[in-house]
């Protein structure tokens, strides 16, 4: 249902509210619970291994952040396979949707080949220049065990989110929900067995008989099962007889080239924006918090775990504004856009305003709850606790700007103004994460290691208050993506991330409330 154009000044009444608010959750919860997996198994990681030790918890946050910084870059490329199947979806003609899924999965498997694997090869080099104390031998050894893996497993990562963001572009979020919640479950299990083996965690849980100990091994071993299933379930149902059947999913396995520079045409800015931020975080953490020893890395590694927990339903708030916003562009009611993307901020404003507050309030005991008495020294522990409850402060200062920020980006990507917010954000991220954290570690090493957050926290209330500007400002609103070739434009103008905009102005509820039935 689209209601009709209304004037900004108008104020929405309590039924149009309720509408806006059940337009944006039915598209970003499914997007919410997806997009967290990954996050969530490298958090559940973190948990466990803290019952381990302060070292194996910056070694997997270390090994995380840089293995995930490469295979973020490849992911920007793939995402885009919702943009090309939502189009075919709403153009009567979705047949045409498979090849790219299975394009997509060739790019994957290629990149993996010719980037991924070779970068194995290179992160000891990293992790041993950016740790050259003879005392940090430990923690290069366990960074580059835990970064193998990781790198090892991203083929079935990648290869998998391709064939998800088909199930988005159908519009049946839900199957990637299920598959999601799968995978989550089945990496804890393998976390628990994996990392404490038959000893269990003491005091706790009792311990699986027979088996061995892996520790930080045993959860990189367990994040990649967990991304194996989150692969093998979406890809199972795309080539079952019901959707073959119906969509011939299976015709298009072969490699073409012109649909691979289809997807990457369109796919390449967001692999250079994703790769760049997550490499400026990962010299945030490991060169400007990492001088500061282990015990800093691991309380930022801890305090970063909240913080991606917390931006997450965000970023899927993210993606519902810009889904959200593209449609009522392309049905030339960019007022009713306008009001959609407040509404979005209106909820993602209440929702991490509410985390900084738990941040605030309970700091201490989140941090406590990440160390375990027997695996510490007293002053490990008082170190990490302390350490960690100021960085989530920082943490809380920029929770509700944050909001602002990943809200109205999305809302600016669905307007079609892509570019400027990309340029911007690789700006901002290279000269107040980088420069920033360089400037507070050289001039102002007094402040310690919270010093870099204070020039994190910069960068994102920067980056909240640009992006507000930027969209209430309404320059998009002179930009019309539909004119001429309609098709390429409505490619270029989806966003780079899950949730394409339905083709249809009309079904904005419907593409997620109640997705086409498979047998109609």
């Amino acid at each position: 249902m689209v209601e009709d154009a209304q004037p900004e000044n108008k104020k929405l009444n309590l039924s149009d509210l309720r509408l806006a608010v059940r337009e944006v959750w039915s598209l970003a919860w499914p997007t919410i619970i997806t997009m967290t997996s990954f996050t969530v198994m490298q958090f559940v990681d973190k948990l466990m291994l803290s019952q381990v030790g302060p070292t194996e918890i910056a070694a997997q946050g270390n090994a995380g952040t840089w293995a995930f910084a490469i295979i973020a870059t490849v992911m920007g490329v793939v995402t885009v396979v919702n943009t090309y199947v939502s189009q075919h979806l709403g153009a009567g003609t979705p047949k045409n949707g498979p090849k790219y899924p299975w394009a997509a999965g060739w790019m994957a498997a290629i990149s993996w080949l010719l980037i991924i694997f070779p970068f194995i090869f290179v992160v000891p080099y990293i992790f041993n220049y950016i740790h050259s104390s003879q005392e940090e031998v430990k923690l290069v050894v366990l960074e580059t065990q835990y970064a193998t893996y990781t790198l090892v497993g991203s083929l079935f990562l990648l290869i998998g989110r391709g064939f998800s963001q088909y199930f988005f572009g159908m519009h049946m979020p839900k199957i990637i929900t299920v598959s999601t919640i799968i995978a989550n479950v089945v990496n804890v299990i393998a976390n628990y067995i994996l990392i404490f083996g038959e000893d269990g965690i003491s005091g706790l849980v009792p311990g699986i008989p027979g088996t061995k100990a892996l520790g930080l091994q045993g959860a990189a071993i367990a994040t990649v099962i967990g991304m194996f299933m989150e692969m093998i379930i979406p890809l199972i149902i795309f080539l079952g007889p019901t959707f073959n059947n119906k969509y011939s999913t299976r015709a298009p396995w072969k490699p073409c080239l012109k649909t691979m520079r289809a997807i990457f045409k369109i796919g390449w800015p967001g692999a250079i924006q994703w790769g760049n931020e997550i490499v400026c975080w990962a010299l945030f953490m490991t060169v400007f918090v990492g001088k500061y020893g282990t015990n800093a890395m691991a309380a930022g590694y801890i305090a970063l775990g909240y913080l991606h927990l917390s931006f997450m339903p965000a970023v899927g708030i993210n993606v519902a504004i810009n889904s959200v916003v593209g449609k009522y562009i392309g049905a030339k009611k960019p007022d009713i856009a306008v009001s959609r993307a407040r509404v979005g901020v209106g909820i993602a404003l209440v929702y991490m305003t509410l985390c900084a507050i738990i941040f605030v309030v309970f700091r201490h005991e989140l941090m406590e709850w990440f160390v375990n008495d027997s695996s510490y020294t007293d002053q490990e522990l008082q170190e990490i606790i302390s350490t960690g409850a100021n960085m989530l402060i920082m943490v809380a200062i920029f929770q509700t700007v944050d909001a602002l920020g990943i809200v109205y980006t999305g809302a600016l990507r669905g307007a079609g103004d892509t570019v400027w917010p990309g340029v911007v954000t690789a700006v901002y991220s290279w000269v107040f994460i980088v420069g920033g954290g360089w400037v507070a570690v050289t001039y102002f090493p007094q402040a310690g290691s919270i010093g870099p957050w204070i020039a994190a926290a910069t960068y994102v209330i920067l980056i909240g208050i640009t992006m507000t500007i930027r969209f209430e400002r309404g320059g998009w609103r002179s930009i019309k993506l539909l004119e001429g070739d309609e098709g390429v434009e409505a490619a270029r103008a989806a966003p780079l991330t899950i949730g394409p905009p339905s083709p249809e102005a009309d079904a904005a509820i419907a593409d997620f409330v109640d997705p086409p039935a498979i047998d109609e």
